[in-house]
């Protein structure tokens, strides 16, 4: 299970965005943030901190995400549709 690491997410930190993408922070100025997809290097990868799912993660995380993007994303979406009491 992933687990938001509690804290401001600075430059350099890694975070997942609203896309489930573990990401590496390159801009935070309160609220929009942006950075650098550590699946696929899209960029700039840009979401609101205080309305999307912005959770910080550790580097556990994204070295599962770089494992297995497909079941990483499979039981990341499951995890917030449990978390969100959204599952149908």
């Amino acid at each position: 299970m992933t687990r938001d690491r509690p804290g401001l997410i600075s430059p350099g930190d890694l975070y997942e965005d609203c896309s489930f993408h573990p990401v590496l922070c390159t801009f935070n100025d309160g609220d929009r943030i942006e950075g650098i997809s550590l699946i696929d290097a899209s960029m700039p990868r840009a979401c609101s901190v205080g309305f999307c799912g912005v959770i910080k993660l550790s580097i556990d995380d994204v070295i599962a995400a770089r494992t297995d993007w497909s079941a990483y994303l499979t039981r990341r979406k499951a995890e917030f549709e449990r978390e969100s009491g959204s599952e149908a």
